[in-house]
């Protein structure tokens, strides 16, 4: 539990010297919070990026170039060890604020307001970070500035709030007992995912989310699916869309996967390879196997998750697939 807390300074320590870098400090505070071999995995465009520099070449210098004054407003904050290495990591989920002054990957500067949804995950190793994971979501943005590369979304649009308890900032020690008993709530909900991948059934009762799941339940999507509320409205516009709009579906596993407290989530690079057969997302099917790198973050409520905040990289799913959004809204908006 001690580790957990040094770690966690660790990384709020990091978060600090990023927002108040500048584009020259910006490598400097990279290079002294990480290892030699640091690797990170970010969304399309940007893939897998070995070291430090690479990341602030093709990460944070052009956001930092196009974003002013992005604050970092987290909404969930915690640590623990992954059950699938052993390893120890620090999970932040939130949103950046900032003004949209200069273009950014295509999409045009308002010199207003925006936000940019994110989950960060940071493997801490003897005190600098080794690895992290950067999830965003893109498309959120773009219909901020009003680009919609896809068609009406089945849930909700708007900017997601944090927990509806207002505690996922676990800056304190939390119980080893609650952290147990959320991340086991996890697996067997997984695991009553993956039942339903075994035996094809796209269309399962209400009964099978009850299981694990409060019937209010909160479900946050990417921008391109929306948000949905009760079990209900999480099937209809999500879960049938998603199961009856993609086949061969396979799970791939987790980089990633802990808990803390009555929160939890994980990551995976890729969690699920599946095909498109029309329908999901608004789209034709394309035939072509694709996989979705996904994060997850959970609040637990008593024996049943209550919310759940999820980015899928999207883009990278469709560029596989032969669509690039960033590419073609680039290519449109510059004329």
């Amino acid at each position: 539990m001690g580790a957990y807390q040094a770690h966690k300074a660790l990384i709020q320590e990091y978060y600090q010297a990023l927002e108040t870098a500048s584009m020259d400090t910006i490598g400097k505070v990279l290079e002294t919070y990480t290892t030699g071999d640091y690797h990170w995995y970010g969304v399309h465009p940007w893939g897998e990026q070995d070291g430090a520099a690479a990341v602030v070449e093709s990460f944070w210098r052009p956001f930092k170039n196009a974003w002013a004054k992005p604050q970092r407003r987290q909404d969930v904050f915690m640590a623990g060890t992954s059950e699938i290495d052993g390893t120890d990591w620090v999970i932040s989920m939130g949103h950046f604020m900032g003004l949209l002054e200069r273009d950014w990957l295509g999409i045009p500067a308002t010199r207003k307001i925006a936000l940019l949804r994110y989950a960060d995950f940071n493997c801490i190793q003897d005190g600098k970070i080794s690895r992290s994971g950067f999830f965003c979501d893109i498309i959120g943005v773009m219909h901020q500035v009003g680009i919609n590369p896809l068609p009406p979304q089945t849930g909700a649009s708007f900017v997601y709030p944090g927990p509806l308890t207002h505690d996922g900032l676990l800056l304190d020690p939390q119980d080893p007992a609650e952290g147990a008993e959320t991340l086991d709530l996890i697996n067997r909900m997984l695991g009553d995912l993956n039942d339903l991948n075994c035996t094809g059934n796209d269309c399962p009762p209400p009964e099978v989310l009850a299981k694990t799941w409060h019937d209010d339940m909160l479900w946050y999507g990417p921008a391109g699916i929306g948000a949905t509320y009760t079990i209900d409205g999480f099937q209809q516009q999500h879960q049938y869309p998603f199961r009856a709009g993609l086949t061969d579906k396979v799970f791939n596993g987790h980089v990633c996967r802990l808990a803390e407290g009555r929160y939890g989530g994980f990551f995976g690079w890729p969690n699920l390879t599946n095909t498109p057969v029309g329908g999901f997302l608004g789209l034709p099917g394309s035939r072509i196997s694709a996989d979705m790198r996904v994060v997850d973050i959970y609040r637990r409520e008593g024996d049943r998750l209550a919310e759940n905040w999820v980015l899928i990289d999207l883009p990278h799913w469709l560029k596989m697939q032969g669509l690039d959004i960033l590419e073609r809204t680039r290519r449109i908006v510059s004329g």
